[in-house]
């Protein structure tokens, strides 16, 4: 199975205190692609204007990421400006042009309708279910969102809620959406939205996975340096996704692997700006950093 993508391609400046970088290449889609890439085939949906460079669509062709719905509009590319104080896991949003992705409305290429697993990256949900409608049959759909649409489209939102199967925000954007403060009580009441699965991503705490029987806890990798979390989240959600593309199994234990698998691809996403880190993640790396991930979390039932 391949992974469709629809989500943002975008020109990032970021600020930590680890440094500034200024008009990189950013957007839900292009982390979720690149990490997805690493196990399996990614169509990938976004629009992106006249001023996008050259030199990352061949970037992401390189990746074997189908750019046939990446659509060039006249005008400039979604842009997005943030910073991140010493508490890595907010980032306050300086400046966001949304430009052509205001009025995008993508018709997918015939060869995406067949798509298996389908990751509706943070976009509007009007948008998400409009992708939507044009999969035929797909086996897993899974999305994201942010407070911004949790505000601002809710009634569109849970429409969507009601029509896919995995949903993956953080613990902020679930105590809002649900309006509960309390996580459990939060993610009780999405599941009765209509998604078989919710995992809320905890940044540096980790990932807490939920359907109706049981609940499911990883850690995050501890690292030395975090320079970036811009699209950790998204490279995630791909790395999730693309292991369980890749496994063609659905089933509870692959999707716990999953999870692994993506917080391994978040983890790696962190260690530099933009997506410089994750253009050179090796099958030894990866592999090396999911063993650690289970001998992190290993242990030896104690008989009374």
């Amino acid at each position: 199975m391949g992974v469709l993508i629809v989500g943002s391609v975008a020109l990032d400046s970021v600020r930590t205190p680890f440094g500034e970088v200024e008009e990189v290449l950013g957007g839900s889609a292009t982390y979720g692609s690149i990490a997805a890439s690493y196990f399996t085939d990614v169509d990938l949906v976004a629009v992106v204007g006249e001023d996008f460079p050259e030199p990352h669509r061949e970037f992401l062709r390189r990746r074997n990421i189908n750019v046939d719905g990446l659509v060039t509009k006249p005008g400039r590319t979604f842009r997005w400006k943030g910073e991140y104080g010493f508490q890595l896991n907010e980032a306050k949003t300086l400046r966001t042009e949304l430009n052509v992705l205001e009025t995008f409305q993508p018709t997918l290429p015939a060869s995406y309708r067949q798509a298996e697993v389908v990751f509706l990256a943070n976009i509007d949900p009007e948008l998400q279910l409009h992708v939507l409608r044009q999969v035929e049959r797909p086996r897993l759909v899974a999305a994201d969102t942010m407070n911004f649409w949790i505000d601002g489209k809710r009634e569109a939102l849970l429409r969507v809620l009601k029509e896919i199967d995995l949903l993956m925000i953080n613990d902020g954007e679930a105590r809002s959406l649900a309006k509960e403060v309390n996580l459990v009580k939060a993610a009780q009441w999405i599941l009765g939205c209509g998604p078989k699965g919710l995992i809320i991503k905890r940044g540096e705490y980790g990932a807490m996975m939920f359907n109706a029987h049981r609940v499911f806890i990883a850690p995050a990798y501890p690292l030395e340096s975090v320079f970036d979390p811009t699209g950790a989240g998204d490279s995630f959600a791909g790395g999730l996704l693309g292991y369980l593309a890749q496994s063609d199994d659905l089933s509870d234990a692959t999707l716990r692997r999953a999870v692994i698998y993506g917080s391994a691809m978040a983890s790696f996403a962190v260690e530099a700006f933009s997506v410089d880190r994750l253009k050179d993640v090796t099958e030894e790396a990866l592999q090396t950093r999911v063993r650690e991930f289970k001998a992190m979390t290993a242990f030896e039932e104690i008989v009374p």
